[in-house]
């Protein structure tokens, strides 16, 4: 151990040491200070000799990923030049045949866009801006939501605001709202920040994480969220009314930032039981819709507050939107190295490919999809032939409920009704819901609905049986720190083992924990090993998730280097074992399960 490390455990209360796991000496110090990951790779080096470190397939890997690395390029081209990836939309066609050719271009073989669906309608925005006009000008800064409808030509229109919290509540601006941009929502009190924005996780954090019991299920369930009817409700008193467009406050976020998903539809609140498909803004044949865009927090308090003074404001708004309708079909990204003596079974990685639309989606997701990416360049650049063969997917869809794996899932590993729980009835409500996205589970609302009736229900296939395990990158630029076990324990030895030569690069912490919100639910939901790795936040939660902020910039590339090098090696390892990853017991069928979510991908995503 250098001895930096063993100074800093020496200061370690003698009771934490008891239970700690092994620590990065990164999670200790200021990110600026904390060592790189090439500087650590060079003092392993210099211990180990050359002779060893060029036979031994980890140490190539890391030094591939260190001194070749190729991530940050990759990264570069899907947010910079390809920019947004709405699922259906022109960047996320442009997205999926990239990443098919790029991964082509580096020997992977069987590389082809698979279709899943259908989803609906694609939709892109062709122009927007936003401004005050009376009593005098005022630039706002804002974004129109995804599907939201376009206007006809430049409005200007009075500005009105709804604050209704009831049903009983809208009945005083019935015939007021003609031909108005009402903001809806009340203001939202802002404090001064005295946390800082970006963060790593902490000894005691992931001290928690290590001693998290273990799920008493043993798998992952998304919950089920009501959202509240009473906003279905006044956006059809909108609708009704013939307001003329819909102004939210960014649900999150200050300083400029802001937090933008898909468009609401109006709607009667379901009936309870009701097992109907509510519509989604994206369905070819969705209800009619009033245009909605979201404002900055600092700009929808002032006109909240101009209102309240009694001022008359009249905003300017220009919102040109395309819908496409040529192809109603979502594809992922597949492609493959072959495996040698054990090549029917099957080793896969990935992250999601599309994004929200109002940045290019650096963090959420484009980095776990170019480090994915790297990780299959790494393993085809070192030629290092996997006994089993190694299967890429870079999902779709998965922003819309995690639409891609699961049909992915359904396809491929079980047969029966649904077995994935894709077309889970109400798989947008929390979606449409102020509170959920105000919520620190704003993404599970989204992008994780509850798999009602899953592999207990169906009859698994051939490719379930050669299966062997999936790994999931999707929280962001940070660092990995180690990997979520989803109630695995019976590969905790085997990953232990597997983190050892990372230590000193931070990755060290095992979790019982189920993490949510991200693709490997649609394995584990089936019982098949699937696995989100722990990450550091970073700016995540506080900057960028979904937000007009989640741009290259914000991208760590020696965070990125690292994630991809054990990414790689996990992959490898599992593509090399004797054995196929051990898996939990089948769970029993049940109607509805309930988990918590403790994961990342919820808090701080």
């Amino acid at each position: 151990m250098p001895q930096i490390l063993k100074t800093v455990a020496l200061l370690l209360p003698t009771t934490c040491l008891l239970f700690l796991p092994l620590l990065s000496l990164q999670a200790q110090q200021p990110a600026a200070n904390q060592p790189t990951a090439e500087d650590v790779i060079k003092a392993v080096e210099a211990k180990k000799g050359p002779a060893k470190a060029a036979n031994d397939p980890i140490e190539r890997i890391k030094e591939e990923g260190l001194k070749r690395s190729q991530v940050m390029a990759t990264l570069s081209y899907l947010t910079d030049v390809i920019g947004p990836r709405l699922t259906g939309s022109p960047g996320l066609t442009r997205a999926n045949e990239w990443t098919r050719d790029k991964l082509s271009g580096w020997g992977a073989e069987n590389a082809h866009l698979e279709p899943w669906g259908p989803f609906g309608r694609g939709w892109s925005l062709q122009r927007f801006s936003a401004q005050v006009v009376e009593p005098h000008a005022i630039p706002l800064i804002g974004y129109p939501k995804a599907w939201s409808p376009g206007l006809e030509g430049t409005l200007v229109a009075p500005v009105v605001h709804l604050d209704a919290k009831s049903e009983a509540d809208l009945t005083k601006f019935k015939g007021t709202l003609k031909g108005a941009i009402v903001l809806v929502g009340p203001a939202r009190d802002l404090d001064a920040r005295v946390e800082p924005l970006a963060t790593r996780l902490t000894d005691s954090e992931l001290l928690t994480l290590a001693n998290a019991n273990e799920p008493s299920n043993g798998r992952a369930q998304p919950r089920r969220r009501e959202a509240p009817s009473f906003e279905r409700q006044r956006l059809q008193f909108l609708v009704d009314e013939g307001a003329a467009l819909v102004a939210e406050p960014s649900p999150l976020g200050d300083g400029g930032t802001l937090f933008v998903s898909g468009a609401r539809l109006p709607g009667p609140a379901a009936a309870p039981g009701s097992n109907a498909r509510r519509p989604s803004a994206w369905d070819k044949d969705a209800p009619r819709t009033v245009p909605q865009i979201v404002l900055a927090i600092e700009h929808y308090n002032r006109l909240v507050r101009m209102i309240g003074q009694g001022e008359s404001l009249k905003m300017a708004v220009d919102l040109s939107v395309q819908f496409h309708e040529d192809d109603l079909m979502g594809y992922n990204t597949i492609a493959e190295i072959p495996g040698t003596d054990l090549k029917q079974e099957v080793v896969m990685l990935g992250g999601h490919l599309d994004s929200w639309h109002s940045s290019t989606g650096a963090t959420d997701n484009a980095a776990g999809v170019a480090v994915a990416m790297e990780a299959v360049r790494i393993l085809k650049a070192l030629d290092l032939h996997p006994r089993r063969t190694v299967r890429i997917a870079l999902w779709t869809g998965e922003e819309q409920g995690l639409r891609g794996s699961r049909a992915y899932a359904s396809k491929h590993f079980s047969t029966g009704d649904d077995p994935a729980g894709f077309d889970h009835p109400r798989d947008t409500e929390a979606e449409e819901s102020e509170e959920a996205e105000e919520s620190e589970e704003f993404e599970e609302s989204e992008e994780s609905e509850e798999s009602e009736g899953s592999e207990a229900e169906s009859t698994p296939t051939p490719e379930f049986k050669s299966f062997s395990g999936y790994f999931n990158l999707d929280n962001g630029t940070g660092k990995i720190r180690g990997v979520y076990l989803q109630g695995n324990e019976a590969v905790r030895p085997i990953f232990r083992k597997w983190l050892e030569p990372f230590r000193a690069m931070g990755a060290t912490t095992l979790s019982s924990a189920n993490t949510g919100g991200t693709d490997h639910l649609s394995f584990d939901g089936l019982g098949l090993p699937g696995f989100q790795f722990i990450q550091d936040p970073v700016e995540y939660s506080t900057r960028t998730h979904h937000s007009n902020q989640d741009v290259f910039d914000r991208i760590q590339a020696n965070d990125m280097k690292q994630a991809a090098i054990i990414m790689a090696a996990f992959v490898y390892n599992t593509a090399v074992l004797d054995e196929k990853l051990p898996r939990k017991p089948r769970p029993k069928p049940t109607a509805t399960t309930v988990v918590t979510n403790p994961g990342a991908k919820a808090s701080p995503h």
